[in-house]
């Protein structure tokens, strides 16, 4: 009877009220995670630490005409960007839909959609920390020189990026158990983000996995992020972008059923 009187309720909160409930709980999802160190480590800590290692201490060689300092800003800003979205979205949502949470939040009077939305707006965050903290630090030790609006379409792409990936951490999050959740994104993150060229150039990868990397979405991402700074492989910009929008949508899909397999089990 509560979830019946929330759908009906819902529709009619104006809305700078429901912009006021988002906001809400998108500052204290963002409170939460501050306070969970494996986000912490997954989402800001690993890109970081790969990129002083191989992007500044190891990185003096050239790829092409660009150094390795600049070339790994787009690849593990990527990779970051993936670790925000998955485990900001996937981790925690499987967490409180397993320990009953989820089903608190859907008897309170706060529109179900808000709940969804703070997961994103958290997303993007802690991608946007991730990609200025990477380009903070090829600038300055790294002797990185970007033209402003390269630079501000590089952070433009790499957050907007992590949309599909939330979409994916959504699909996870719905099938995965709160204990397994962990295991279950590294499945896919790690593999994906090795494959798709972002911890070693994708030229340096042995051919079979180069062919993989094309269906991939971390490489379509860090393609558009790498024609930014002149390193990208063949392949439109628009062609990317479709990739990537069509495995958001796909992604949708499988957390839209589990959304439906969850209803129906309670009720």
């Amino acid at each position: 009877m509560a979830t019946s009187s929330i759908r009906i309720q819902a529709p009619h909160l104006q809305p700078p009220k429901l912009m006021a409930i988002c906001t809400k709980e998108a500052k204290y999802e963002f409170l939460k995670c501050l306070r969970l160190p494996m986000y912490l480590v997954s989402s800001l800590l690993l890109p970081l630490m790969f990129y002083v290692l191989f992007g500044l201490i190891m990185g003096r060689q050239m790829i092409g005409n660009t150094s390795m300092a600049l070339y790994l800003i787009p690849t593990y800003g990527t990779f970051g960007v993936m670790g925000a979205s998955l485990f900001g979205t996937a981790a925690n949502l499987a967490t409180e839909r397993g320990f009953g949470w989820l089903e608190v939040k859907r008897a309170s009077p706060m529109p179900v959609f808000a709940y969804f939305v703070a997961k994103v707006v958290l997303s993007l965050i802690f991608s946007l920390i991730t990609v200025l903290l990477l380009l903070f630090m090829g600038m300055v030790f790294g002797g990185v020189h970007l033209a402003t609006m390269t630079a501000l379409k590089l952070i433009a792409t790499l957050v907007a990026g992590s949309l599909p990936f939330c979409a994916m951490g959504l699909a996870i999050g719905y099938f995965a158990g709160p204990t397994s959740a962990p295991a279950v994104i590294n499945l896919f993150y790690l593999p994906m983000s090795f494959s798709s060229g972002l911890w070693m150039p994708y030229m340096f990868l042995p051919k079979f996995i180069q062919h993989l990397a094309v269906f991939l979405p971390p490489y379509h991402l860090s393609q558009l992020a790498l024609n930014l700074v002149g390193s990208g492989l063949a392949g439109s910009a628009a062609t990317h972008w479709q990739s990537l929008t069509g495995f958001a949508l796909v992604c949708l899909g499988i957390a839209w059923a589990g959304h439906q397999r969850d209803q129906k089990i309670h009720g």
